[in-house]
């Protein structure tokens, strides 16, 4: 190769290195009819109710198995504890050490007593099954399910119609998921309660939380207190005619002597012994029925109240959504038949509480 073949090359290699690269061509953007815009407003509906329906059959469940570790740990820790001789020794003495140091207030020593007994049922049994599950987790979890059915169905819709995710994206941040406020950070859209992860991260989805354990109140087992009033009752009245027999007992070893008292001492402890196991298959009878009635009552009441039970959450979002995508799908006044005016966020739903 001569030399200015040899230049003519450089020069030709130097200028396809200069020449600039070619823009990618973008794609036109996709146009979403009216019509189709109805549709997927339909579907999302429709997927809120599939969702829900799904969520309370989890809840129901969760439920299910929580009741049945409640029951499984009074049968296991509760009852053989309360029934034990010992502890209806110190029952007796805690008993009267209220009778002593009490004040003139009717049922002072029952009412002392049931409280005991409610602090000994927390510790012993709702705590431990606490640690496998309880109303507060179930009622987060049911909601979690809800939403992550919903984000799965929101792909699929976006998939089926051909509409761009972005798209898609673009429309349910115009949705009202949550509406608690002001202050704004108790709002959120629809696109804000399926991307946030995990979803008690969001702000506007802990104040519901919040707001529906202050309008259901305790969490856990309602008005154990009231189911531990007549067991106390009893076990008070029992020990307090059973102080009776003791003081005697003490009188007489003081006249008798310390040997004859000591035997004196030992033979009422027996009969007491006696009274309390022939005592025991009531006591346990009414333990059973008691706390049995006011939890069962207490379990209807977090499955099935909308406001306050396991489902709140997912009702109140499902309300949400339902309702401000129903508001959009109703043709606006003035114009041509056969048009919608999409403008969801106009409508609005009861809230929980004031």
């Amino acid at each position: 190769m001569n030399l200015r073949s040899l230049i003519v090359a450089v020069l030709l290699i130097l200028a396809g290195c200069a020449t600039p690269e070619r823009a990618p061509v973008s794609a036109p953007p996709v146009v979403v009819s009216r019509s189709t815009w109805q549709q997927v407003d339909r579907e999302i509906v429709a997927a809120s109710r599939s969702a829900t329906e799904q969520s309370k059959i989890y809840a129901r469940g969760a439920m299910d198995y929580w009741r049945t570790r409640v029951y499984q740990l009074t049968e296991e820790n509760f009852i053989p504890w309360f029934s034990s001789y010992w502890t209806q020794e110190w029952l007796s003495m805690k008993v009267s050490w209220y009778a002593i140091s009490g004040s003139d207030e009717q049922n002072h020593s029952e009412k002392r007593l049931a409280a005991y007994l409610l602090e000994q049922y927390q510790r012993r049994v709702l705590a431990p099954v606490a640690l496998e599950i309880d109303p507060d987790q179930i009622l987060g979890l049911a909601t979690a399910f809800y939403v992550d059915i919903l984000q799965e169905e929101l792909q699929r819709i976006s998939q089926r119609h051909g509409v761009p995710m972005a798209q898609l994206n673009g429309r349910i941040q115009k949705i009202p998921a949550i509406a608690l406020g002001p202050p704004a950070a108790r709002n959120a859209s629809l696109y804000q309660v399926v991307r946030t992860q995990p979803l008690n991260t969001l702000p506007a989805y802990a104040a519901l939380i919040d707001k529906i354990h202050k309008a259901g109140g305790d969490r856990g087992v309602d008005s154990t207190d009231t189911a531990m009033a007549p067991v106390a009752k009893r076990a008070s009245k029992r020990i307090e005619a059973e102080m009776a027999p003791r003081g005697a007992a003490s009188a007489v070893a003081a006249v008798a002597g310390k040997l004859a008292g000591a035997l004196i001492s030992v033979g009422v402890a027996g009969v007491r012994a006696v009274i309390q196991a022939n005592d025991r298959p009531d006591s346990e009878a009414l333990i059973r029925s008691s706390l049995g009635n006011t939890f069962d009552k207490a379990w209807i009441k977090l499955v099935q109240n909308p406001t306050t039970g396991v489902m709140a959450g997912t009702l109140y979002l499902a309300a949400q959504i339902e309702g401000n995508l129903a508001s959009s799908l109703q043709p606006s006044v003035g114009l041509e038949a056969g048009t919608v005016e999409w403008s969801p966020g106009q409508s609005t739903n009861p809230q929980i509480g004031p």
